[in-house]
């Protein structure tokens, strides 16, 4: 994961979580832009993964534990189509903030991601 990809995938997953997230908040019914803003994230996170093979592919590996990285990656991609699924049998507003929420913690994941992979974890 180089650091551009992290920092894109972060903005995306917040931007995109927000968005969806405020339309429930707005008491909007799930709609294509909550949709499209959750499929964003899910596509950055696609793209993140294929880079993420092509890197350990030709020998670049985790600072921490490398399966436990796919582990996160693999399982964030799992989050929004199960928030769009929810947004399909259930069509409220609260279809929209769960799609929104799923965004916000992709972030959430991403930040666990990048200190898995560069080894920046914080000492508290």
């Amino acid at each position: 994961m180089v650091e551009l990809g992290y920092q894109l995938l972060l903005a995306v997953s917040l931007v995109g979580g927000g968005y969806a997230l405020l339309l429930g908040l707005l008491k909007k019914d799930p709609s294509w832009f909550s949709v499209g803003a959750v499929g964003a994230v899910e596509l950055a996170l696609f793209v993140q993964l294929i880079w993420s093979i092509v890197l350990v592919s030709v020998g670049a590996q985790a600072k921490g534990d490398t399966v436990e990285y796919f582990g996160y990656i693999i399982t964030a991609l799992l989050v929004p189509p199960a928030s769009v699924f929810w947004a399909i049998i259930e069509r409220s507003r609260w279809a929209t903030v769960v799609m929104g929420i799923s965004g916000l913690t992709v972030a959430v994941m991403t930040v666990r991601m990048w200190q898995i992979w560069s080894g920046n974890v914080p000492n508290f």
